[in-house]
């Protein structure tokens, strides 16, 4: 029993005591307490209330690519392409068609790091303009062929029918026809130096691919809940294919389409090798790497430095695919 004057303890009325108070000792209880107020903490910065939105798909992804290494170098490496690729005279200040034939396949010189080739041209202000060349003839390309093979396959999985069966017909003869063939048939008859036949040819042949890719996203979206409850609302087949299928349906387009980008860079370095793509005095890693070909034993230089540069660039583009699928999958993470 309590004396008569001593208060007693009620643990509902505030600010008369503490059920468990604080020993200053260090011991288990002081552990609890601080667990629990880091605890409530973190409770209270969450975004639990009902005014909070959650993040989106393309906010997650940008959450986790801004800290994935290889996303961040492959970038960089890009963003200074296409910076050279604009305005070469940045880091070259020479002519790359001013040759000079006393030097003819010379090594490294003062001012000229990568050398001479046969012509007497400086290899490092070549290898620098030839960027410009690659880097328009893949985004074009890329561009062209997921725009068209996007829209095709898209209407094709959403509508299906006799127009799906037909896409898929025709997309099946262009998988049938060999890429470089192709290339030697129809850029031998265009006499064209500029790099539009090779876009164009480019885009002919890619876009079955991203066509393909597509249809499947489309097909898989269109079945899913959100876009039967638009449907039973009354939602037209522009709104639902617009607002609800194309944004959740894009993503495997916009990762293939960024991996072939690199792809298509090295087919116009073939197609330049074997002489139908781009032609002289159009300033091209493939035209580099053809002339120098035949001289390797003797000025090896000519070839390593604008094959090195092609290798890298591909590298960066398919780097960036890869970290790209990599955060648009959840199977992925």
């Amino acid at each position: 029993m309590p004396e008569r004057n001593e208060p007693v303890f009620d643990p509902l009325q505030p600010g008369a005591g503490e059920a468990i108070a604080p020993t200053g000792q260090g011991g288990p209880i002081d552990l609890a307490i601080e667990e629990a107020e880091s605890l409530e903490k973190k409770l209270g910065d969450a975004p639990t209330g009902p005014g909070e939105k959650a993040r989106s798909l393309w906010s997650d992804a940008w959450h986790q690519l801004r800290r994935n290494p290889v996303f961040v170098i492959s970038s960089l490496m890009i963003l200074f392409l296409v910076i050279i690729s604009i305005w070469p005279q940045l880091i070259a200040s020479g002519d790359p068609l001013q040759c000079d034939l006393s030097k003819s396949q010379q090594g490294s010189a003062p001012g000229h790091p990568f050398g001479y080739d046969t012509q007497g041209c400086d290899v490092y202000t070549r290898t620098v303009y030839g960027a410009r060349a690659s880097i328009t003839v893949g985004v074009c390309a890329t561009l062209g062929a997921a725009l068209l093979g996007s829209v095709l396959g898209g209407l094709a999985g959403f509508f299906g029918g006799w127009g799906d069966s037909l896409l898929s017909r025709v997309a099946d003869i262009f998988f049938g026809i060999p890429v470089v063939l192709g290339g030697l048939v129809f850029l031998s008859v265009v006499t064209s130096t500029t790099v539009w036949p090779v876009v164009g040819f480019i885009v002919l042949l890619g876009w079955p691919q991203i066509a393909r890719i597509g249809r499947g996203s489309v097909i898989t979206a269109k079945h899913n809940d959100y876009v039967q409850a638009a449907r039973a609302l009354g939602a037209g087949n522009g709104r639902m294919l617009l607002r609800h299928v194309a944004p959740n349906a894009i993503a495997p387009v916009i990762v293939v389409a960024t991996i072939a980008l690199g792809t298509y860079i090295a087919l116009e370095a073939t197609l330049s090798f074997l002489g139908v793509g781009l032609r002289p005095p159009t300033v091209s890693w493939g035209i580099d790497i053809s002339n120098a070909a035949s001289q390797i034993r003797n000025a090896p230089h000519m070839l390593l430095w604008p094959a090195g540069a092609l290798s890298l660039t591909v590298l960066a583009f398919i780097m960036l695919g890869d970290a790209v699928r990599d955060a648009l999958d959840p199977k992925l993470r």
